[in-house]
């Protein structure tokens, strides 16, 4: 369990290196410096920009539109905590059929900006007064959006399922060559890892598990010394 704990620390206290560069066809003037930041990994980008983003304006052509057709304009940080809190009402919905938020008082929704431990301690119960019904997972494939079906962490003779039971439960016809990587938090996890301890531990503060389904990068003559 102490091993769990630790896995779990490192992940939620884990950073990102990022750095953030003006697009050329955005530059009025002079280019300015790139900026660099190390990120939190479980956060947004609208929370962690605004100075970037104050720096970037003064060296942008204020004539240019925004481009809402490739971009998804977001105005400020009440919006990125209207859009996390429906996802988390969604993922109670699906892992406790909503007991947990509708127990919560209004205030606590208010603070799991600030105070996100305490809160989401509660919403990742899993007891058998308030056990994980179904599994909040999203998949996402770069040539489709995502996908989302119900999925129990258990089947019905009460054995655990895995992340390999959940991809073919619900990617079917994915290849079995050894052409597809399957990725959560950006780490490659083994199939017959339990899909209720990845829950558990590898989910996004939204509650959901995230996954990806990549290519496997194409082998290079280098790669054979």
């Amino acid at each position: 369990m102490g091993d769990d704990r630790a896995i779990l620390r490192e992940n939620w206290d884990g950073r990102i290196p990022v750095c953030f560069s003006l697009a050329e066809d955005e530059i009025e003037q002079e280019k300015p410096e790139n900026v660099f930041a190390h990120v939190p990994r479980q956060s947004y980008f609208p929370l962690v920009t605004e100075k970037v983003s104050k720096y970037f304006s003064q060296h942008v052509d204020k004539e240019k539109e925004f481009p809402e057709s490739e971009l998804l304009h977001c105005p400020g940080r009440e919006a990125v905590e209207s859009v996390f809190m429906s996802t988390v009402k969604e993922a109670d919905a699906l892992k406790h059929r909503s007991s947990i938020i509708n127990s919560m008082q209004k205030k606590d929704h208010k603070n799991m900006f600030d105070q996100f431990w305490p809160i989401n301690k509660k919403l990742m119960e899993n007891t058998d007064e308030e056990s994980i019904k179904y599994i909040p997972f999203r998949i996402y494939q770069s040539e489709t959006g995502f996908i989302q079906k119900l999925f129990r962490p258990f089947s019905e003779e009460g054995q655990e399922h895995t992340l390999d039971d959940l991809i073919k439960h619900v990617l079917p016809d994915l290849d079995e060559d050894g052409n597809k990587r399957v990725l959560i938090q950006g780490i490659e996890v083994p199939g017959e890892t339990p899909i209720l301890w990845l829950s558990e531990h590898l989910s996004y503060p939204d509650n959901f598990l995230h996954i990806c389904v990549v290519n496997q990068p194409s082998m290079t003559i280098s790669d054979h010394w």
